[in-house]
C-alpha cells in the first residue's frame, strides 16, 4: 500500500448504493483528523449485515470511480464484489492484512451510528486485532457516552487513544474524531430517487449523471 510519509491507511466500506456526499464528507474527515496516508473504500458485496445492494455491482463500482475521481488520496480494492457469498467486515480485513502483512497499521473509519451496532457484528471483536477503529462522532458527543453497549463500552475504555497514535501501531486502538452530521442515507436517497425528487444536493453530479443515464433507482409506475 502507498505509505508516502504517512504509514495508516484509513478503510471505509459500505454498499455505496449509491455512493453519496456524506461518504465524501467522511473520508475528507479522516484524511483532514487521523494520520491517514490514503482511504481505501471497500464496497461490499453481499452484506451479511444488511439487505442486498439494489444496484448491480458493476454499478455501484462505476458510482463510486466517478466520485472519487481526482481524490490523489482514494484508492477503490474491488476484492468483496464478486463474492456470491454473504461478505462481513472480518473477513474483508482478514484479506486485507493477509496483504500488507503484520506490521502496517490499518484503521477501519465508521460512523457514531455503526459503531455503536458493533456487537452486533460477527466477531466484532476479532476487529481490533486487524486493525484500529477510527469514529466520526458528532461533536460534544464522545466515545462511551450513556447508552452505550456494556461490552463496547469496556473496549473503549481499554483502547481509547489519541489520533496520532494510530500510525504507532498495526491494530488495536479506538480513537474518535469529530465531524458536523450529515443527514444523508443511502436508502433515502433511493426512495428520492424513485419518487422523482431533486438529489443534487446529496450525491456528486457526476454520480447523479450516471444514475440517470442508466436507469438506476427508477420512479415507481
Amino acid at each position: 500500500m502507498n505509505t508516502s510519509g504517512l504509514t495508516a491507511c484509513g478503510i471505509l466500506g459500505g454498499t455505496f448504493d449509491p455512493v453519496h456526499l456524506g461518504h465524501i464528507a467522511l473520508a475528507e474527515a479522516a484524511l483532514a483528523k487521523l494520520p491517514l496516508a490514503e482511504v481505501l473504500w471497500l464496497p461490499s458485496g453481499s452484506p451479511g449485515h444488511r439487505d442486498s445492494p439494489v444496484a448491480r455491482a458493476r454499478d455501484r463500482l462505476a458510482m463510486l470511480k466517478l466520485a472519487i475521481a481526482g481524490g490523489a488520496r482514494y484508492r477503490i480494492d474491488d476484492g468483496e464484489l464478486g463474492r456470491s457469498e454473504p461478505t462481513y467486515t472480518v473477513n474483508s480485513l482478514t484479506r486485507l492484512r493477509a496483504g500488507v502483512g503484520t506490521l502496517q497499521p490499518l484503521v477501519l473509519i465508521l460512523g457514531s451510528d455503526s459503531f455503536l451496532s458493533l456487537p452486533t457484528w460477527l466477531r466484532w471483536r476479532d476487529l481490533l486485532a486487524l486493525a484500529h477503529i477510527a469514529v466520526a462522532s458528532r461533536p460534544g458527543h464522545p466515545l462511551g457516552e450513556s447508552g452505550t453497549e456494556p461490552d463496547l463500552a469496556a473496549e473503549i475504555t481499554r483502547r481509547a487513544a489519541a489520533p496520532a497514535q494510530l500510525a504507532a501501531s498495526a491494530a488495536g486502538k479506538i480513537v474518535s474524531f469529530d465531524m458536523p452530521p450529515t443527514d444523508i442515507s443511502s436508502s433515502a436517497i433511493r426512495s428520492a430517487l424513485d419518487a422523482g425528487q431533486d438529489t443534487h444536493h446529496l450525491l456528486p453530479a457526476a454520480v447523479l449523471a450516471y444514475i440517470q443515464s442508466q436507469h438506476l433507482y427508477p420512479r415507481k409506475r
